[in-house]
């Protein structure tokens, strides 16, 4: 499959590969779509759900065998009847554009899971198509536009990972499968004077040459292909840096950026960027996408992480990364809905993995543990994986519950890693991008129903309570709406602040004054709401703050104890509650309207 003589790469290849490699197919459109009114969520009313096809559908148990693994099962009935139940608006699917396999997964038997090796860009994935299973190739063109409809149907937008920064073809010792045959030079980058050497900012081989009009109008094509054919709400952009990089420097005026934003098409549909690339002095670009754009928020994961393991991050850092990262978005005049607020993604640790390893444990990737990532600002609570220690247990579901607990009532748009609210493990590896088996399947046996059940409570808190969704950043100290305590019930001063060993503190949301307003201009009037955080590992009593006359709080969530807030007492002003270690209580007074 080489395109070069492998004893003289210097020379073409003069092998015949035509019965080696992919063809295309041209197929029938047109679809009776029944959508109609497809459902378009505000950023600030999103819950994404991050969630791989396969995955999910293999092991359902009220999926039929036949379409486990499919985008016939994902539109499933009982699919779709677990993701509303859920509650999540939007469905962000890992890459189902046509990939293929690296040679050397292949030779250890292994397989690219995720996805993010693309070769087709206006083409489904044909390994989780029903229709190709039973012998009728093409037939996953009908299959997902079946998929997404039925989707729409029930409420749920999707939004696609899309990989358009490299291709399968890899290195120049890669296989000449498309691009690099029909005009290298434009579809990649390459070493000025050296088209042999390639420019690699993604850490697979190559960067897709997105200064080329030949590339952008590739990539142009295929994101309107996927909004206007297939239905698609809306693109999660792959190391997104790498697109920008036309003279080699990321820059936010760059030509697809640019293109992306005047487009009357893709430029309404969601556009969500991972802000990093590999390998360059600005890979990391948190914070520098244009205002069309959202973010998945590196510093809000890691934060959050080293929080609730009561590592010393800084109180300011947590009520900073709580209140939309106003020093990310604000100086350039976005939301915090510019936040893709996340604990953990398909790359890395699951929650409760997060709460349960120190360590990697990637043996089964087949490169001695090699890859991987070795920080991941995790803590396994006192026992390394399983562990039949009831007080470990215990310890691990609290700590799972403060962070869910935390990334939904943070402002911005939160992004739940599928299985996360049912204790998926992947016992241990944080890299199983090569593991299409139980390891990354979900275990539906397995379900842990009781965090399931407090995370659909989360989420329909969220949903029913504007305060926090808020569209625009708040003042701070300053502002009546949004106000920082001691857990003494004194207002946060900069000596407060400043205290390294802080990890206390109480959040005042007020949901009647200067609300944000809906589309037709109705005041998103809510209650009053203390947020009571604690990350130290002793209970902590708070002293209530003086906030609304005669306000009366009464308790609505406590991730230390679920059940405790059904039989609390309101409290008032100067009253104590007991606050566990290392969770979150949220307290409720009804507000004047």
């Amino acid at each position: 499959m080489l395109g070069q003589d492998a004893a003289d790469p210097g020379k073409p290849s003069t092998l015949d590969s035509a019965g080696h490699v992919p063809r295309s197919l041209v197929v029938d459109p047109a679809f009776g779509w029944q959508d109609g009114k497809r459902p378009r969520y505000q950023y600030a009313d999103t819950v994404i759900y991050e969630v791989h096809v396969k995955g999910f559908t293999m092991a359902h148990p009220d999926i039929p065998a036949e379409l486990g693994g499919t985008y016939a099962g994902l539109g499933h009935e009982a699919a779709i009847a677990y993701l509303t139940g859920l509650g999540v608006t939007t469905v962000e699917l890992l890459p189902v554009h046509q990939n293929v396999p690296e040679a050397f997964l292949a030779g250890r038997g292994l397989t690219n899971y995720w996805g993010y090796n693309t070769i087709g860009y206006l083409a489904p994935h044909n390994g989780y198509s029903a229709a190709v299973r039973a012998g009728r190739p093409g037939g996953q063109v009908a299959e997902f536009q079946a998929m997404v409809d039925a989707l729409h149907r029930a409420g749920l937008e999707v939004v696609l990972d899309v990989v358009l920064n490299h291709t399968a073809e890899a290195g120049p010792d890669g296989p000449a499968l498309c691009f690099r045959g029909i005009d290298n030079t434009a579809y990649y980058r390459t070493e000025p004077g050296n088209p042999g050497t390639y420019i690699d900012t993604t850490g697979c081989g190559n960067s897709l040459n997105a200064g080329d009009p030949i590339t952008l109008q590739l990539m142009m094509d295929s994101l309107r292909y996927w909004i206007t054919e297939m239905h698609a709400d809306g693109f999660r952009f792959d190391l997104a840096p790498a697109l920008a990089r036309q003279e080699g420097g990321y820059s936010k005026v760059a030509a697809f950026l640019d293109m992306v934003a005047q487009d009357p098409v893709v430029s309404r549909v969601k556009l969500v960027a991972e802000p990093w690339d590999v390998g360059q002095a600005d890979s990391y670009d948190l914070g520098r996408f244009p205002p069309l754009w959202r973010e998945w928020n590196g510093k809000y994961r890691d934060a959050m992480r080293g929080f609730w393991r009561s590592t010393p991050v800084g109180i300011g850092e947590f009520a900073t990364r709580f209140a939309g990262s106003a020093d990310l978005y604000a100086t350039t005049g976005r939301r915090p809905t510019a936040s893709v607020n996340l604990i953990t993604v398909h790359d890395g640790f699951t929650l409760r993995d997060l709460v349960s390893y120190n360590d990697k444990h990637n043996q089964a990737n087949g490169e001695d543990n090699r890859d991987g990532t070795s920080d991941n600002n995790s803590w396994n609570c006192g026992a390394e994986g399983p562990t039949g220690d009831p007080g470990i247990q215990a310890l691990r579901a609290r700590q799972s519950r403060a962070m869910l607990t935390t990334l939904m009532l943070s402002f911005g748009v939160p992004l739940l890693l599928g299985g996360d609210e049912m204790g998926r493990t992947q016992q241990g590896n944080n890299n199983a991008y090569c593991q299409d088996n139980e390891i990354t399947w979900f275990d539906w046996a397995g379900a842990d129903t009781a965090l399931r059940d407090f995370t659909t409570g989360l989420i329909a808190f969220r949903r029913a309570h504007p305060v926090f969704r808020r569209r625009r950043f708040l003042a701070g100290a300053e502002a009546a709406e949004l106000q920082w305590f001691t857990p003494a019930g004194t207002p946060m001063d900069g000596a407060d602040w400043a205290d390294p060993n802080a990890r206390a503190i109480a959040i005042y949301l007020d949901g009647s004054d200067d609300p944000d307003t809906a589309e037709d201009g109705t005041p998103l009037l809510d209650d009053d709401f203390l947020v009571l955080v604690n990350s130290w590992w002793e209970p902590l009593d708070f002293a209530l703050p003086a906030t609304r006359p005669a306000a009366r709080w009464q308790a609505e969530i406590d991730s230390y104890d679920p059940a405790a807030p059904a039989g609390a007492n309101a409290r008032g002003a100067g009253d104590k509650v007991a606050v566990g270690p290392r969770s979150v209580v949220v307290l409720r007074a009804a507000s004047p309207r």
